[in-house]
């Protein structure tokens, strides 16, 4: 990449934070909501992609974790617990249960192993809908608390938004570092060949268990800020549709890209409500819309940003090429 186009990239990063911190400080209460869910779902999102975008590893119990971290940070915090303590209860937890879900990936693969996560989701959902003495049942948990952070009342929606901000922009930080550490290499290198990956020295069996884990615990992170903004949770919305909607959120946005999740979470939470004007019709388009899209670009929207950028360097490699055979024919 050239100085330009890396100057480039950073300029719109900075305008786009600059935005998502100044712009919905005129939203309403609703908008905020959806922001806030849109940062929620966009980190629930990001661990799904490690364990599928970048390790290959098919998971359909995103969406059982976020209700783990989610129960954990409810639960906590309604005994008098501080937010930061309950979501390192909601993470540790995600990441033992995640841990132990990956021993399966060690022997099923692909379809399989979807349906070994599929399992364990429905579990997970008949585990909060039927212990109510300690999940409350189909009544759920209610007048979750809001934290204080640094002596600052987050009970707003707006504090309440910049505190799902900064939560997302840390764990962006943290996956980008992984990514590009020798662990991500070692996930990428088990999407693409395990086989060969083996034969060149990677630990396959640990870094599965380790992409399952730190995926989990992503969602259990997603989970322990959920409770506190819907401050009411019941087992509903943590049925087997929210791993779902993640799974979807990851193949739109682009599988195996950083900023994947991101779009994926703003198609997936934000489209529907800019839909609404259609009235009874929003649904159906949104469907549409997104069937179109992955039928036209199977790897997403940044897929076909991938291959545009791919098409233009190879076109302007292929006229410095002709531009260098062309002196060459003069000079001789």
């Amino acid at each position: 990449m050239s100085a330009n186009g890396r100057y480039l990239r950073i300029a719109a990063g900075l305008v786009v934070i600059a935005a998502l911190i100044a712009i919905p400080a005129n939203f309403n209460r609703y908008g905020l909501f959806i922001l806030s869910q849109w940062a929620v779902m966009t980190i629930a999102a990001m661990g799904l992609n490690l364990t599928l975008g970048y390790a290959g590893q098919v998971s359909l119990a995103q969406g059982a974790f976020v209700g783990v971290g989610a129960y954990a940070s409810a639960i906590l915090t309604t005994h008098g617990w501080p937010l930061p303590a309950a979501l390192g209860v909601s993470i540790l937890t995600s990441f033992i249960i995640g841990w132990l879900l990956g021993y399966p990936a060690l022997r099923v693969q692909h379809h399989y192993l979807a349906f070994v996560t599929l399992a364990f989701s429905t579990l997970a959902f008949l585990v909060f809908r039927n212990e109510s003495w300690l999940t409350g049942g189909i009544y759920g948990i209610s007048n979750i608390p809001r934290p204080h952070i640094f002596g600052f009342a987050t009970n707003k929606p707006l504090p309440f938004y910049y505190l799902c901000l900064g939560s997302l922009a840390i764990v962006s930080l943290a996956v980008w570092w992984l990514i590009r550490s020798p662990w991500g290499r070692a996930f990428m290198s088990l999407r693409e060949n395990p086989l060969r990956a083996q034969s060149l020295g990677v630990d396959t069996r640990r870094y599965t268990l380790m992409a399952f884990a730190i995926g989990s615990a992503l969602g259990g992170v997603a989970g322990g800020l959920y409770a506190p903004l819907t401050q009411y949770i019941d087992p509903v919305p943590f049925n087997l549709s929210l791993s779902l909607d993640l799974l979807m959120m990851v193949i739109v946005g682009g599988s195996g890209f950083f900023f994947g999740p991101f779009l994926g979470a703003m198609i997936a939470v934000l489209l529907p409500e800019w839909l609404r004007f259609t009235q009874g019709y929003y649904l159906m388009l949104y469907a549409i819309a997104v069937i179109v899209l992955l039928i036209w670009s199977p790897t997403g929207i940044l897929g076909i940003l991938d291959r545009f950028l791919a098409n233009r360097r190879t076109k302007t490699a292929s006229a410095l090429r002709a531009v260098a055979k062309s002196r060459l024919e003069t000079v001789q």
